[in-house]
């Protein structure tokens, strides 16, 4: 997933560079996270087995939410916080890709 597309969503400067690393860091382990939950590994281009699927846009939403999330939330839990239901929002765009 393109670094310039994940800091428009979190709106962060394209030019500040300093957390690279810890934004790309959220990337990996939400798209692992998207692979793990729907058992299957994300491609580029057509998928060309069973336990393959394409990075469509509701994927690639999943895994900004995920990645959003975490950078807001960077402890388990935040004290005096109320709680949001990202998760819910994850869920449903990857609800019909999950293999049964």
């Amino acid at each position: 997933m393109d670094m310039g597309r994940v800091k428009a969503h979190l709106r962060i400067d394209p030019a500040v560079v300093d957390e690279d690393a810890l934004i790309q860091g959220y990337i990996d382990s939400a798209t692992a996270h998207v692979e793990q939950h729907c058992d299957r590994k994300i491609v580029s281009g057509e998928p060309a087995a069973p336990d393959e699927m394409a990075m469509t846009k509701d994927v690639e939403q999943a895994i900004l939410l995920l990645v959003g999330h975490w950078y807001s939330n960077r402890e388990g839990v935040v004290v005096g916080a109320v709680s949001n239901a990202v998760q819910l929002g994850v869920d449903r765009l990857l609800w019909y890709r999950k293999q049964f």
